[in-house]
């Protein structure tokens, strides 16, 4: 069984409007929130990644679902189970990584420490909603574009070098350890479409996202492989293109939008049907539901 099929199965039991996206909307306070939870050995590995990585990318982690909810991050809560043999030293530079991720406009207001037989990160944060037209992935309309913020595959890519032991290239390993929030751009999308969008971030790959968003409009997502910006870096590896549509943890933003908005980079079109079209050079591909939920990551098999 796999995590989606957990959450049908929480949700319908709940049955509960809020769950679904990756923030829920709570209108009526005007805020957005979320929660997030790390796992040593299931998603990261203390051999490749230094504390105050951990930390930094622990907050990024959350801070991209505020950011494609449309809102504005602006509190955090921290939970950390802990070893016994963990130092003052780890904790100190694990909140350094946390703080220098909140910048100054976001603030760490609570949490829990406690201990533990390996490290458990859980981290809910907050957003704010006041003059923003807040997502959803079951928002997309038929005639807007795909958009995309950043570039992908790069986080995969520094995933397989540090499982081999390389060190190069750094900005490939960089994008794992170490991602952005791709705040500004769901900011500027919130305040710049006026009627109802999709968007999601690419935490669990690219094609995920699409997959996510046409399913859940009840859309065909038609998209140019093509056109989806990625670093010619990774094409060292064997089956590159997978990296850009299933490698995850780019945490950059995709968009359905107006064809008048002037931003972001254009990687398709909103149409009638069902799953992702993606169009190759010389052959184009329909992707359904499961189709994509055969490449995507599992953590219960871990």
């Amino acid at each position: 069984m796999k995590e989606k099929e957990f959450i049908n199965i929480i949700k319908d039991l709940l049955n509960s409007k809020y769950i679904g996206d990756d923030c829920a909307y709570l209108k009526d306070l005007g805020i957005t929130i979320t929660h997030d939870s790390l796992v040593e050995d299931i998603h990261f590995k203390m051999d490749y990644i230094t504390p105050y990585q951990l930390g930094y990318k622990s907050v990024m982690v959350n801070l991209s679902d505020i950011a494609a909810s449309g809102a504005q991050p602006a509190y955090l809560t921290v939970s950390l189970s802990i070893p016994s043999d963990i130092t003052k030293e780890w904790i100190k530079e694990f909140y350094e990584g946390c703080k220098i991720a909140c910048a100054n406009n976001i603030e760490i207001v609570g949490g829990d420490i406690t201990g533990s037989d390996k490290i458990y990160i859980s981290i809910c944060a907050i957003g704010k909603t006041k003059e923003r037209n807040i997502s959803s992935r079951k928002n997309a309309q038929i005639g807007q574009k795909v958009i995309v913020s950043g570039i992908h595959g790069s986080s995969a890519a520094g995933l397989k070098l540090l499982s081999k032991n390389q060190n190069e290239p750094h900005k490939l390993l960089k994008s794992h350890l170490e991602p952005k929030a791709q705040i500004e751009f769901g900011e500027y999308i919130a305040k710049n479409v006026n009627v109802q969008y999709a968007m999601m971030d690419t935490s669990d790959g690219l094609a995920e996202a699409l997959s996510t968003i046409a399913n859940e409009s009840n859309v065909l997502l038609e998209i140019d492989f093509d056109k989806i910006p990625h670093d010619e870096e990774i094409e060292i590896f064997k089956n590159w293109q997978d990296l850009v549509l299933f490698g995850g943890e780019d945490y950059q933003l995709v968009a359905t939008v107006p064809e008048e908005l002037n931003f972001g980079t254009k990687i398709g079109q909103v149409k009638t049907g069902l799953g992702v079209d993606i169009k190759y050079s010389d052959k184009k591909i329909h992707y359904t539901k499961s189709d994509i939920d055969k490449n995507i990551f599992n953590h219960f098999n871990q």
